[in-house]
C-alpha cells in the first residue's frame, strides 16, 4: 500500500514538474526571452507557478522515498531519479536565461534538491537490486 502511494505521489511530482517546464516554454516569445507575467498558458506568474508547481515536486519525492523506505522498488528509484533530472534541467533553464526585473535568481536552491532527489532514488534502486 505504502510503495502504490509513493509511486503516485512521485508521478504527480512528474507530472507537476513536466506542467511548469511545458509553462515555462509556452511564455518564451519570439525573441527567446522568457515573457512578462501570466504569458504561459496558466494565469500564475514566476512567484506562483515556482510555489505551486515546483514547491510540491521537490518534496513529494522526498516524502515518498520515507513513506516506502522499508519497500523495495527499483521503479519508484528510478521515477525519483527522473524527477531528480527535470529540477536539475530546470536550473540549468533558469542559469541559461535572463532574471526578470527585480527578481534574484539562486539556482543552488535547485540544484542542491535535485541533486539530492537524485541521491535518494540512488539508493532506492541500490537497496531493491540486493
Amino acid at each position: 500500500m505504502a510503495l502504490k502511494a509513493s509511486l503516485v505521489i512521485t508521478g504527480i511530482a512528474i507530472g507537476l514538474l513536466v506542467l511548469y517546464g511545458a509553462d515555462i516554454v509556452a511564455s518564451i516569445n519570439m525573441d527567446g526571452e522568457i515573457g512578462e507575467k501570466s504569458d504561459g498558458f496558466l494565469p500564475l506568474n514566476d512567484m506562483q507557478r515556482g510555489m505551486g508547481l515546483g514547491g510540491p515536486a521537490i518534496i513529494l519525492p522526498i516524502i515518498a522515498f520515507f513513506i516506502s523506505l522499508k519497500e523495495s522498488s527499483k521503479g519508484l528509484g528510478g521515477m525519483i531519479i527522473i524527477s531528480g533530472v527535470l529540477i536539475l534541467i530546470g536550473g540549468l533553464a533558469m542559469v541559461g536565461t535572463p532574471a526578470p526585473e527585480g527578481v534574484e535568481r539562486n539556482p543552488v536552491m535547485l540544484f542542491a534538491p535535485g541533486i539530492f532527489q537524485i541521491a535518494l532514488g540512488a539508493i532506492k534502486i541500490k537497496k531493491s537490486s540486493n
